[in-house]
């Protein structure tokens, strides 16, 4: 088991999805190593290799990914990419707010209705009957909400929103998507700086979980590399 946010889970999701072989390597974001530095100056994560060119940012990657091996398709029509897209930020506005009163949580629920109603229509995924890169984005942010949420505000999707909750049932119990979350455990670690409104200064806010299995007192992440000079050989670091 290894510890993924969000955004490199989603480079995962796309390499597992693809059925693309790669190895995996963790990376302590407290301690930088100077060759890390050299290759992601700016200290972020996901970053992969593409023909001898270190390229950061998981939209990139993944829309790379997509263009360099379409098979199976995960290519998401722009009109549909950007369904769901709110739901993080309010997540995370909801998570750091101390007033029960200042609309956070409505504004959530706001964005959450948006989508069940989105999916009632169009579902049961954002490009209908087949999953797709913009499930693979959200899908991992979802689960940090659920579990943090949860955690922190004792706080879940209304039952009254089925088709969001069996969106994320589905997503959830995917053999890749099983594969690559984080612990449970790690997800709520790696939120507590945000709920607790302060956030490490050597901690990239990109990367949500911290830890790692088996590991104690250590800020670690991914990552993430892909050398696609060698289609049949990935690298996650």
């Amino acid at each position: 088991m290894f510890v993924t946010g969000p955004f490199t889970q989603r480079v995962l999701l796309t390499i597992e999805e693809k059925h693309l072989p790669y190895d995996i390597k963790l990376v302590d974001l407290a301690n930088k190593p100077d060759w890390f530095l050299k290759i992601s100056p700016e200290g972020k994560v996901p970053i992969i290799k593409l023909e001898e060119q270190w390229v950061p940012d998981s939209d990139v990657i993944t829309q790379t990914i997509e263009e360099k091996y379409p098979e199976p398709s995960l290519a998401t029509p722009p009109e549909k990419a950007s369904i769901g897209s709110k739901i993080f930020s309010t997540f995370i506005g909801f998570l750091k707010s101390k007033d029960p009163g200042d609309g956070t949580e409505q504004t959530l629920l706001s964005e959450l209705t948006s989508f069940n109603s989105y999916l009632k229509d169009n579902g049961p995924f954002i490009n209908g009957a087949t999953i797709s890169a913009a499930d693979l984005s959200l899908a991992p942010k979802l689960y940090h909400m659920e579990i943090a949420l949860g955690h922190y505000k004792n706080w879940s999707v209304p039952d009254s929103l089925s088709h969001v909750k069996n969106y994320m049932k589905t997503i959830f119990s995917m053999d890749s998507f099983v594969k690559t979350r984080a612990l449970k455990e790690d997800v709520i670690a790696g939120w507590r700086p945000k709920v607790m409104d302060f956030w490490p200064a050597n901690l990239d806010s990109r990367c949500i979980s911290l830890g790692k299995a088996n590991a104690t007192a250590v800020m670690v992440t991914h990552l993430t590399t892909i050398n696609m000079s060698n289609p049949k050989q990935f690298f996650i670091l």
